[in-house]
């Protein structure tokens, strides 16, 4: 089995598309105040994905990825709110398991692959709803419109990590499906906090 089929297969159970607080984004059912928590705690693990990128020695996209924790640091301020210190127990994980795997290259490559494979598709459904739902200043949706169609980060994983030994390729696919459980896990917190009353 190859290392991309192997790796998505760990992601399927974990597709964010499928879950409920990305489902009410979408369809404009989300609470305004849950857009808050979720632009300042989900805003404390963006800050951290240049991390994984600089172990493993990528300069110019560590650089972009800086830039992008800028784009969502104004989609926060849209939102009346600023990125800080995860509260939620979940988030807190998130952060937790982001770093502990962004402190080694292949554990890297499987946990930034876990989040920026999906990228794309749910930026753009993020995008379309806050267009549709959410009366936010055009300075909000950057974020979203520049991963809305980004997908080399995607691919430029993949192609290291066929470079990888068997061993660290089996490493990769644990993270890839620790980070991804990580990600579907912040986003229950966020919801249950404030969808499910």
């Amino acid at each position: 089995m190859s290392i991309q089929k192997t790796l998505n297969e760990r992601i399927q159970a974990w597709n964010l598309l499928s879950h409920p607080f990305y489902q009410a984004w979408e369809s404009g059912d989300l609470p305004v105040e849950a857009l808050q928590t979720y632009a300042a705690e989900y805003g404390a693990f963006i800050h951290h994905i240049p991390a994984g990128w600089e172990v493993q020695g990528d300069v110019e996209t560590t650089q972009e990825e800086h830039e992008h924790a800028e784009l969502w640091d104004a989609f926060a301020a849209g939102l009346a709110t600023r990125v800080g210190v995860a509260k939620l127990p979940a988030t807190a994980e998130l952060i937790a398991t982001a770093k502990r795997l962004f402190a080694k290259p292949a554990t890297a490559l499987g946990a930034l692959y876990a989040f920026e494979v999906q990228q794309p598709a749910t930026a753009k459904s993020k995008l379309e709803g806050l267009r549709a739902h959410y009366s936010l200043p055009a300075t909000a949706e950057p974020y979203f419109e520049v991963h809305s169609h980004n997908e080399h980060e995607a691919e430029k994983l993949l192609a290291r990590m066929t470079t990888l030994s068997v061993e660290e390729q089996a490493e990769a696919a644990e993270a890839c499906e620790q980070m991804a459980t990580a990600l579907w896990n912040a986003l229950t917190d966020i919801y249950d906090t404030h969808c499910e009353m």
